[in-house]
């Protein structure tokens, strides 16, 4: 992988808006009064990303990552607290014993990090799919010693993707935690098409297809307790709902039309490159309500591009003032309720 994530999608940003007075960031005036909750926010301890050297993967992480810039981007846009997750491809690069290795590493950082700072940040710890051993190993300690608010598992592992029965145990633990689970894309078991970076489309496929599995295999129906959070507004999903409900799939799909799309409601979603007018009224119309929440995705976008965001989706009207809290914080609180009493501060 040549290009890098972050420059990509920072140069396919439409230059027009649909805000009134362009150019002047609405992103610090919202909010206020509680401050943003955002589910989708990345970390890039020197553990992870000099693993990524090794493997030749340097790409897929924007050096220069820190604390303080974290801090900065999210005083700048009005996030209260940002949950932070390990990104694309993981912690298991292919190797069981760096896979274990890295794997507590990232989580203590993490855990350090929240314990630090419990009102700024919060943690989805990482989960070494798809060796079972290792994940149940890693929700163990990340769950009864790091005190985590939830995990983050990649919507493909290698071609196999979540809802597959391979990772049942692993479903079947975190339903015993009621665990809230980040569903993070990566690239497709395939060529890109040539000059567009995967995450600009491909990413939103792996999404929806590991959503459209997770259904397929009534993830939703048998581990209930389960609260799936999908990345960047569900991908393709809201959009493509009904045709995914509809389609007999060669006899896969064994529940009804109406059943697929109460199970596919059932998500969460974030609003990560995803707040926009375009996205919105299709995530409005088929998410449940109280199930859209904040997401950033930085610093995989550069922080001019998190406030471009944050502005399309504090300039969205039609949700009006409680829509707005809910999406920006009350949401996630129900989530999360430890984070309620946290408003943020320097």
């Amino acid at each position: 992988m040549t290009m890098d994530r972050r420059a990509f999608i920072g140069s396919g940003i439409a230059a027009g808006s649909v805000l009134a007075g362009a150019g002047q960031s609405l992103a610090a005036t919202a909010g206020k009064s509680a401050g943003r909750i955002d589910v989708h926010q990345h970390l890039l301890p020197p553990e992870f990303v000099a693993a990524l050297d090794r493997h030749n993967m340097s790409a897929w992480a924007p050096h220069g990552w820190s604390v303080e810039g974290a801090l900065a981007m999210m005083d700048k846009n009005q996030i209260a607290t940002g949950i932070l997750s390990l990104s694309t491809p993981g912690s298991n690069l292919g190797d069981a014993a760096e896979a274990k290795a890295l794997t507590q590493q990232v989580n203590e950082r993490q855990a350090e990090l929240v314990k630090s700072r419990p009102d700024r940040f919060g943690m989805f710890a990482t989960v070494p799919l798809p060796d079972i051993d290792l994940s149940l190993g890693a929700i163990r300690h990340a769950y009864d010693d790091l005190s985590t608010d939830g995990v983050i598992l990649l919507a493909s592992v290698r071609g196999v993707y979540l809802g597959d029965p391979a990772f049942d145990l692993v479903m079947e633990e975190l339903n015993r935690r009621s665990a809230v689970i980040l569903v993070h894309p990566g690239p497709l078991p395939g060529p890109p098409l040539k000059g567009i970076h995967p995450s600009v489309e491909d990413f939103l496929l792996d999404t929806t297809r590991a959503a459209t599995n997770l259904v397929y295999n009534k993830i939703p129906r048998r581990f209930p307790k389960l609260r799936i959070i999908l990345a960047h507004g569900g991908g393709f999903l809201p959009y493509a709902a009904y045709r995914i409900a509809t389609a007999s799939n060669e006899g896969r799909n064994t529940l009804s039309t109406s059943e697929m799309l109460d199970d596919m409601s059932s998500f969460y979603f974030d609003t990560a490159l995803a707040g926009s007018p375009t996205v919105m009224p299709s995530l409005l119309a088929f998410a449940r309500p109280g199930r859209i929440l904040f997401g950033s995705d930085s610093p995989y976008i550069p922080d001019s591009k998190v406030s471009y965001f944050t502005d399309l989706l504090h300039g969205y009207q039609a949700l009006g003032p409680a829509g707005h809290a809910a999406i920006n914080r009350t949401n996630a609180e129900a989530l999360f309720p430890r984070l309620a009493g946290h408003k943020g501060s320097r």
